[in-house]
């Protein structure tokens, strides 16, 4: 269905969870169950008060602490019920995982670079980029399928797994992926639904979505 002129149809809303200490270190962080700072809970306290305003109809978040206590906020002015699956933890990266950006780049280099390139790289022996929208995207999916006709699911992740399931649910080539920005602690991005499948409507935004006027909506 196309709710681009009656602001109908689904949309899901991927929210990226609050700031973490690794996240200020510039820690990876992978699948590693790191707490939320007390600045990211003000984050996502803050963040939820706006997303609430969007009436969402479910949400769904990864398992890990920081992902389901940003998901709480949510659910605290909501209402609502969090569903939990581990399927939306961030990318598991192996050896990456508790090193700096510096640390990697100066131990694995060329790894990093071939990332970068849009190769399919197991960073530190863990997942390949395909295979985490493999496990997250079918999950976003099924929530959604869910929903009424104009319904709105948020999804709390982690910024890779929300990448890739955005390029998966795009139908953009992988090596593609790349080209999606990260997203800042506790922004999201919104894809709705279109005459010929999902679209990328707001990414990594902080405030409200507004609708699109002008030749292209």
């Amino acid at each position: 269905m196309n709710g681009s002129r009656s602001g109908r149809g689904r949309k899901i809303v991927l929210w990226r969870h609050g700031q973490t200490a690794w996240n200020l270190e510039r820690r990876f962080q992978g699948s590693t169950d790191i707490e939320l700072t007390e600045e990211g809970v003000g984050q996502a306290r803050r963040a939820a008060r706006l997303l609430a305003s969007l009436k969402p109809d479910a949400v769904v978040a990864s398992d890990l602490r920081r992902a389901a206590a940003t998901a709480a906020e949510l659910a605290a002015v909501t209402g609502l019920t969090v569903a939990h699956d581990a399927a939306l933890r961030e990318t598991y990266a192996g050896a990456w995982q508790g090193l700096t950006h510096v640390e990697i780049v100066e131990r694995y280099g060329e790894q990093y670079a071939a990332w970068k390139r849009g190769e399919p790289v197991r960073r530190g022996g863990g997942e390949l980029e395909t295979e985490v929208a493999d496990r997250a995207a079918p999950v976003v999916l099924e929530h959604a399928e869910k929903l009424p006709v104009d319904g709105t699911l948020v999804v709390v992740s982690h910024g890779g797994t929300i990448r890739t399931t955005i390029g998966r649910l795009l139908g953009l080539e992988a090596h593609h992926w790349e080209g999606l920005g990260g997203l800042t602690n506790c922004c999201w991005s919104v894809l709705g639904e279109g005459a010929r499948g999902w679209r990328l409507l707001e990414h990594n935004a902080g405030t409200l979505p507004e609708p699109v006027l002008g030749d292209d909506d």
